[in-house]
């Protein structure tokens, strides 16, 4: 009887399922790295337009927009260099300037959220707020994006900064549902209770940090850049 003949037939038929599957397993890896190339641009693309449409949510009246960084140095410039914080400065059809949208981000009760808020230098209130990114529970903590009593604290939201101008006069914190007294505290959502607090807490964090750069390089993104 010949070797050939003395390997087991099972063996056999194993061998060949698992070159299949092997085959099989790179194929599919081709074409995920395919479809992802082949989309990455489209994607990309996408979240541009849906930023930008966000901006001009979260600052009303804009017609246009441009794009600015907060340089590790503490300056503003239309050029990105290493580490810079992106903003965004909103302009009317007259390109009369309308405020700065800034993004910001933190914990919530599932994830990380991302939200975008607008900020009008001049009278130093928060005039705007969407949520950008968000895995927080459906009926729930999606409140934040669906609330209109929530909502409407973002419409005029004191963050004032002291005198010092180095931070806020005074903190931006979330209270209890119905017992907002101060125009620097946000109203919370009865249900939502943690999803709340952490927008109050992020637009603090934010405000403390670029606030201050923002209104020391003002009179470089109150001017429309000329294109």
């Amino acid at each position: 009887m010949s070797t050939v003949d003395n390997i087991p037939k099972n063996n056999t038929s194993g061998s060949k399922m698992l070159q299949v599957m092997g085959g099989l397993g790179a194929l599919c890896a081709l074409l995920i790295v395919l479809t992802y190339e082949g989309t990455a641009d489209r994607i990309a693309q996408l979240k541009d337009e849906a930023l930008q449409q966000a901006v001009f949510s979260v600052l009303p009246g804009t017609a246009s927009t441009q794009q600015f960084y907060i340089n590790a140095d503490q300056t503003i410039s239309t050029t990105p260099s290493d580490n810079a914080a992106t903003i965004f400065a909103g302009y009317d059809a007259n390109g009369e300037f309308t405020g700065v949208a800034v993004e910001a981000s933190g914990r919530g009760y599932a994830d990380i959220i991302r939200i975008l808020y607008g900020y009008d230098p001049v009278n130093e209130k928060v005039i705007g707020f969407y949520v950008l990114e968000s895995k927080e529970t459906p009926g729930l903590g999606d409140k934040i994006e669906k609330d209109e009593s929530f909502l409407a604290n973002f419409q005029s939201l004191d963050v004032e900064l002291n005198e010092s101008g180095d931070g806020l006069k005074n903190e931006v914190i979330t209270v209890k549902s119905g017992e907002k007294t101060d125009e620097w505290q946000v109203d919370g959502i009865t249900g939502a209770t943690i999803s709340s607090r952490a927008i109050g807490a992020m637009i603090n964090a934010s405000a403390n940090e670029r606030l201050q750069v923002i209104q020391d390089n003002l009179s470089v993104i109150q001017n429309q850049p000329k294109q």
